[in-house]
Formats: C-alpha cells, structure tokens, sequence
C-alpha cells in the first residue's frame, strides 16, 4: 500500500506519518521543499517505509502519474484560500482513479465536496473530505448522544495546549476567516455572523480528572456548522469555537476581527506570519488540552469531554484520517463517492486510538442529588462503597472514628492553621464528623477531641464550573475531584479571601486523598503552602454513626 500525503512534513502531515509508523506501507512525503521533505524523511522512525517527494499541488496529475499512490491524503492547506480551482487535487485523484482524503477544515469546501460524488462513483473511488476532529470527531460524539435524547443545540470547542504549536498554514486559516463572514445555523435559519468576534467561556472536565482551566473559545469557521445540521432534524442552533492562548493573544484576534467587520477593512491574512510567531514563542501555561461538545434537547443538557495530556493533543487531528487508513490496509474500504466525512467513523474507533495514548474522555448529563455527584458525574458511580456512601447526603450523617494530626511549626504556618481553624497536634485522638445538606451545598463540622472545625463545600460556578468550592471562614478554596484507582484526591486551583483572589503561586497545597480500606472510610489530608511548608496533616478513619 503506497499512500501519498501533500504536506507530508507539515504540522498535521508529519504526525500523521508518525501516527501510521508501525504499519507495513510506504509513504510518499510530498512538498513544495525537497530539503525539508529530505530531513523530514531523514529523522523518520518505523516500519513504515518513507520516500521523499518534491511536489507541488499545482503539479498533482503528473505526481499520480509518476508515482502511482493507491491513496492520495492532501494535509497541506489553508483548504480556505485554494483560489479559483480549489478542487484540483480532487479532480486529478477522481481522473486517475486514486481514492482521495484531507484533513479540511473550511466550510465551504467541506460542503461542497458532495457535487463529486457522481464522479468518484464512476471512477471507482471514495472521495472524504474533513476527516478531521471537526466534523468526524464532533458528529461521532453527536451520534452517541443522539441515541438517548433529541438535539436541538450544539454547541462545542477546541482548546489546544500552548505547547502544542501551531503550522503557518493553520494560523492563515484562521486569520482569513477573522472578521469575515461566517455562516451557521441559528434558531432554525441560516445566518451570517462575524468570525472570531463571538466568544464564550466554558470549562472542559472529564470526570473524575482534573479540569482544564475555564477558558475563552471564539467562533471559527470549520466544517461542522454547514454539515452537520444535516445529520439532525430537530437541529436549531449550532456553534463551534476555538480557545487559543494565551488569551491576551486571542482578545487581540477578537479586537482585530470586529475591527474588521465594522470598519469593512480587508482580509487580516498579511498578520498570520506575525501571530504564527508570537503564539508559537509564548508557550506558558498548563501542558494539555481538550475539546467539547455539549447538546442541548427538550430532556436537557448533554456534554462530551476530552483531556489530552502532554504532547498527545496534537495528533488526534490526524486519527481520523490514521483510523480510516488503519481499516483500508486491513481491507475495510470506505464506500465509493464523494462526501463530507461525517459517517466514516463512531466514538469508539477513536476510544481505540486514544487508549494508546494519554487521552481521557467522558460524558456528563445534568443531575440533581449529591454534590459530589454533581461534580463527578459519570465518576462518581467508580467510588468505593464506604467513599460514595460518605458522600451520599440524604439528611444529616454523623461518622465518627480516630486520627492522628500534626501542624506546622512555621509562625506564619502557625497563622494560618488558626485563621482556618484546624486541629491541635494529636497522636491519637476522636474524630466526629458532622455532614448537613442544604440547598447551596454541605456544611462538614470537624470535631477533633473536642476542639471544632467547619467548612463549607458548594459546586463551583462561572469560572468554578465542575470544581468543589471549600470555604474556610475568609478562605475559600477551589478543588479538583479527581479519581484515581481507588482514592478520592482533592486538588486545589486558585483561591479567595473574602472573594478577593489570590496568586495561585501562594496557594496552600497537598496529597489530599480520601479512600476505603478494611471496611472503613479513610482520609489522609495535607494541608502545605510554599515558603510556610506544612500547615498541617492529619490521616485517619471514620464509620457511620449506625455501624454495628
């Protein structure tokens, strides 16, 4: 099998190539810079064989015709500024009977890649168009929804890691369409609204892991908003945005995109190489990114997560494509014709792809019940029996038991430790825990010995969103509920005084894990801050009131 990939040393080319290493093919390497696809091919690792080709797209028939691929996958782009013949690699592929991919990610190509299927189906050839994260992706996801419940809205986004880095050609797309009109779907009716100027914030959280930080997602013109009100008939509303950082880079784009819509200024396409460069020498922040798609029906609210960790995020915009090629060099070929790839896969070729690699997904559904619950959603269920049931209110519980509790030393530890109202030091001492529901959330009352602490936990909104809100008197706390194997870890994100925020390189930290073991309820708390060290510690059991 000799697949041919047009931009085969690029961002989403050359992960692709690394993504298909393992398999027995070859892979021509194809670009305008034979240097560059020379070196590419140079440093390439695997079983798959690679040849460097010095192609130019504008060259493409006597490319097929000298090289004779049996699949030809264009990832070069911006597929948005193709010119008057935007659909020649595709015409060329479709005369000499070569079955045809890429990775698009502008609408209107995208769309209209279907007035080629008559063609293809002639030629004997498959024709698939955006086999990317959107639509592929994006419309699995909608499929498994649409299973339990009628979508009327979508909404969803792409959130990539700083680190991940983005190709010139990607930022050319995106800086075309900024300011630009941008059709999608809206109350029923097909509108025109301003790319890049619209902007919402969401949170991006896989239960039971720790959330991306809430983060700024603008509207972007991809695939999605034209090919999929199609796949669903009571669709009404759909948007889909992007959440570049760092955000003061994004809120630039935004003020450059309504400066453009309103003053009608031309295409911001000159600025891609300055903000190509800028984005790409900021690279601060957390080392992970994600993606959402959240539906909405008369039976309420629906999303889907995704968490990818370290440098994995960036090849799932090519597993589409990888998936599709994986199943073709096994014998399963897509059937002939042209057409947006919507269909060729579900949520679980990709759950297949992202267990090889540090990539987490999950689904959450409004609940009503225990705060936990609601935080956890699908995780919450995953807990040992004595942890859930802990955290299962259905009035006022009362565990007791015994713990061990030790405190800083540190003046300033000391300090701190007082304002919040922790425990003495102790070796062995009694433990009543008191927990009462209310309508804003559970009011723990601590009782060490006799000496009593309380907090307050609530369900983080806003900015907060999917995060356990502590407060401790002045202090409040926003916490990660993260599982992992069999333990509860509270982690915390930023923190308050009086609602007054405060740097999160002085926010108090610690290993802080609830778990079950021999039958009881365990906790092992760390309470730490930078400079100050250990604020306090205390580890021990609990059990209901009623246990025998």
């Amino acid at each position: 099998m000799k697949v041919l990939i047009l931009g085969g040393y690029g961002v989403f080319g050359g992960r692709l190539a690394e993504l298909l290493a393992d398999l027995d093919i070859a892979l021509l390497i194809a670009g305008r810079s034979l240097a560059k696809v020379e070196a590419f091919c140079r440093g390439y690792e695997g079983i798959a064989r690679v040849m460097p080709v010095a192609l130019d797209r504008a060259d493409i028939a006597a490319g097929l015709a000298e090289w004779a691929p049996d699949l030809v996958v264009d990832a070069s782009g911006p597929f948005q500024v193709y010119g008057r013949t935007p659909y020649a690699v595709v015409e060329a592929c479709i005369a000499a009977g070569v079955p045809y991919m890429d990775l698009a990610d502008a609408a209107d190509f995208v769309f209209g890649i279907a007035r080629f299927d008559d063609a293809a189906r002639a030629a004997g050839v498959f024709v698939l168009s955006g086999v990317s994260s959107f639509p592929v992706l994006t419309a699995a996801v909608l499929r498994e929804m649409a299973r339990d419940m009628e979508i009327t809205s979508v909404t969803g986004g792409i959130a990539p890691s700083p680190h991940a880095g983005i190709g010139l050609n990607v930022m050319r797309a995106v800086v075309s369409y900024a300011g630009g009109p941008v059709r999608l779907l809206r109350g029923g009716e097909i509108v025109e609204a301003v790319g890049l100027a619209e902007s919402l914030r969401y949170t991006i959280a896989v239960p039971g892991r720790v959330p991306l930080r809430n983060t700024r997602f603008s509207l972007v013109d991809v695939p999605d908003l034209q090919v999929l009100p199609g796949e669903h008939d009571g669709l009404l509303d759909i948007w889909m945005g992007a959440g570049p950082v760092p955000e003061v880079l994004h809120r630039a784009l935004n003020v450059l995109a309504k400066a453009r819509a309103a003053l009608r200024l031309p295409n911001l396409s000159p600025l891609a190489p300055f903000f190509y460069r800028v984005l790409n020498l900021m690279k601060f922040g957390e080392h992970r990114g994600g993606m959402f798609v959240e539906a909405k029906g008369p039976s309420g609210v629906r999303s889907w997560h995704l968490l990818a960790e370290g440098d994995d995020g960036p090849y799932i915009p090519s597993m589409a494509v990888e998936a599709i090629l994986r199943k073709v060099h096994a014998g399963a070929r897509p059937e002939d014709g042209a057409r947006a790839a919507v269909r060729v896969l579900d949520l679980a070729d990709y759950d297949a792809l992202f267990a090889r690699r540090s990539i987490y997904t999950g689904f959450r559904s409004e609940v009503e019940g225990p705060l936990y619950a609601q935080v956890l959603g699908d995780a919450f269920e995953g807990l040992p029996a004595r942890v859930r049931a802990l955290h299962t209110l259905e009035g006022v519980q009362v565990w007791k038991g015994k713990a061990e509790v030790k405190r800083g030393r540190n003046p300033m530890a000391r300090l701190i430790g007082w304002v919040m109202g922790l425990p003495a030091a102790a070796d062995d001492v009694a433990v009543e825990v008191t927990l009462t529901p209310g309508a804003d959330g559970e009011r723990w009352q601590r009782n060490f010995g006799g000496q009593t602490f309380e907090s307050f936990q609530s369900l983080g909104v806003g900015r907060n969103a999917h995060l356990l809100m502590e407060r401790f008197g002045v202090v409040t706390v926003a916490l990660a509920v993260v599982v992992k194997g069999e333990r509860l870890y509270l982690e915390p994100r930023r923190w308050s005084v009086m609602g007054i925020p405060l740097p999160t390189a002085l926010l108090p930290s610690g290993d802080s894990f609830e778990t079950e073991a021999d039958g009881r309820f365990r906790f092992d708390v760390v309470i730490g801050a930078p400079v100050v060290g250990l604020i306090a510690a205390y580890r021990g059991w609990l059990e209901p009131l009623d246990t025998p």
